[in-house]
């Protein structure tokens, strides 16, 4: 679906790929939300705003049932591993648009800059308020995650997986090398030598943090931490860091999609 919509036609819209991936049937996915839209700058009111974004998910049956989010200024949203319309909020949802409102209005107050704001939405990322695990399994706390904006390790790490090395397969055509022996080969060279580890076990926790900004000129600045390295040790604050600055195509060309979008909800 993220290809789908990163790979859709550029004169359609977010409201005609929603509608047209609702159309293929999304019921049977397995749990999922998809934010996507094309932000767009367009005036209201004398304001500047923004075109909204669509929260498409698994629960989602037509258009009409889709969530659009962003419409106007000053407003903060949440969505975590759940579904958007879902009565019952998370408290690490609500702990995050709290933090988040604060963030931003210290921000302004302080005249910030883009730095120091980012170090602020990056400490409302490191927002640990998870209960102590005193050796509970990740079965016996997976329903306290949802309190919790940061993710601790959780679990102990295991054994990698080791895969055994075996001669490779000659390739020469020998007449009395027999087909048979050649896949009983293979299979053993790509099985490996001990049992895959249950899908849950080992260490769980927050593994990447992203903060991504858009100015009123259309740039965006994307940043990612990696908290961990690939052997699994963990990395300082920042030093994992890689940011992005771009700008967005189009971000003054279609005004008039926001009121071709709101009119067909109309």
């Amino acid at each position: 679906m993220v290809t789908a919509w990163l790979t859709s036609p550029e004169d359609e819209d977010a409201g005609a790929f929603v509608e047209r991936l609702l159309d293929g049937g999304v019921k049977d996915v397995g749990g999922f939300s998809l934010l996507c839209g094309k932000l767009r700058r367009r005036k209201e009111g004398g304001k500047n705003e923004v075109t909204p974004l669509a929260i498409v998910s698994n629960r989602c049956g037509a258009a009409e049932e889709v969530p659009w989010i962003a419409e106007k200024r000053g407003e903060v949203y949440g969505l975590s591993n759940t579904s958007y319309m879902d009565p019952v909020t998370w408290p690490k949802v609500e702990l995050g648009k709290e933090k988040l409102s604060q963030a931003i209005n210290e921000s302004v107050k302080e005249s910030l800059g883009e730095d120091d704001f980012v170090r602020k939405l990056f400490d409302v990322l490191d927002t640990d308020t998870l209960p102590p695990a005193d050796g509970q399994s990740f079965e016996d706390i997976i329903f306290q995650l949802r309190k919790s904006i940061f993710i601790p390790s959780i679990g102990d790490p295991i054994p990698t997986v080791g895969i055994p090395k075996t001669d490779a397969i000659s390739t020469t055509n020998q007449a009395n090398t027999k087909l048979s022996d050649a896949v009983e080969d293979l299979e053993a060279e790509e099985t490996p030598s001990t049992a895959l580890p249950p899908i849950m076990s080992g260490p769980y926790g927050t593994q990447r943090q992203t903060v991504m900004l858009v100015d009123w000129d259309g740039k965006v600045s994307f940043i990612e931490r990696s908290l961990w390295d690939d052997c699994g040790k963990p990395i300082p604050r920042g030093e994992g860091d890689m940011k992005f600055e771009f700008q967005i195509e189009g971000w003054d060309a279609l005004e008039n999609e926001y009121v071709a979008l709101r009119n067909s909800r109309l």
